[in-house]
């Protein structure tokens, strides 16, 4: 049986769409539902029934998936144990925050020592980048949780990343005197979007100690909100790492407020027993150093 047809499989299972899995792979809808057929024929068994206006997968599909994910890596292992060790893809999940300040000082020595290593860095939310890895589509994720998020990936710990609390300079007075987040109540918070973890984090802290708050701007990403507060008033919450320069120009104000509750990890995230090629192993090696 052709492989070609096992790897549609995986992205038509993927998008639930015969149509998104054909753009995907610059087919014809009509050689899709041809390879599927195929592929029905030869388990003969039903792998999809309709769903709206895309598919699901049968019980004999989940089935099929989880063989055709194995058969499609063995696969890649062979191509990459009978080639030299370099060279290759390696695809990456993150965060914003992650890829801007963290993979940098992380992929650079990585293509210095293998030229002809293709890496593709795919950020997003956390549980998008945690799918994409479970379904193959990632090599690895990298991203800031409390703990490890799914107990279907392996995750390995790479360190603590700290959270600061962030003020404009001219508002140090102030800073020097809040010790704890009490002393920060009827604040005007220059927040990340929703769906950040880390202001859902200070929320549910802030709320469950009474502390009343305002958000007075809600930003998407870490150097808008950096500009703002250089740029006016208002306290933030961001990782560290996405703030050592302004800290240490003196552009922002840490404030010396520690909380038990409000702290994230560095964890990266990869399928179990997923074949670890040359490139996987020595990005793996990177961060953890």
């Amino acid at each position: 049986m052709d492989l070609t047809y096992l790897n549609t499989f995986r992205v038509v299972a993927l998008h639930r769409s015969f149509t998104r899995a054909a753009a995907e792979l610059g087919y014809a809808q009509s050689s899709v539902t041809m390879q599927m057929q195929k592929l029905e024929q030869y388990y003969e068994a039903k792998l999809f029934e309709r769903s709206g206006r895309g598919v699901r997968l049968t019980s004999a599909g989940d089935e099929l998936l989880k063989s055709a994910m194995l058969m499609l890596e063995l696969h890649q292992q062979s191509r990459e144990s009978l080639a030299r060790q370099s060279g290759g893809t390696l695809t990456i999940g993150t965060i914003d925050s992650i890829a801007s300040y963290v993979l940098p000082d992380v992929i650079q020595p990585l293509k210095a020592d293998d030229p002809e290593l293709s890496i593709r860095i795919v950020t997003g939310r956390e549980q998008a980048m945690i799918n994409r890895v479970k379904e193959g589509e990632l090599d690895v994720c990298l991203l800031l949780e409390e703990g490890p998020p799914e107990l279907d990936l392996q995750w390995i710990t790479i360190r603590e990343e700290p959270l600061v609390f962030l003020m404009n300079p001219s508002d140090a007075r102030k800073a020097r005197e809040a010790l704890t987040l009490e002393q920060l109540q009827d604040t005007e918070w220059i927040m990340a979007e929703e769906s950040c973890n880390y202001r859902s984090m200070l929320e549910r802290v802030l709320r469950s100690e009474g502390i009343s708050y305002r958000i007075a701007l809600e930003l998407g990403n870490p150097e808008a909100i950096k500009r703002c507060l250089a740029a006016g008033s208002g306290v933030s919450l961001l990782p560290r790492m996405a703030a050592e320069d302004e800290i240490r120009s003196g552009k922002l104000v840490e404030l010396p407020i520690r909380h038990p509750e409000i702290r994230l990890d560095l964890l990266l995230g990869l399928r179990p027993k997923k074949w670890i090629s040359q490139p996987l192993r020595a990005f793996i090696e990177r961060v953890r150093a």
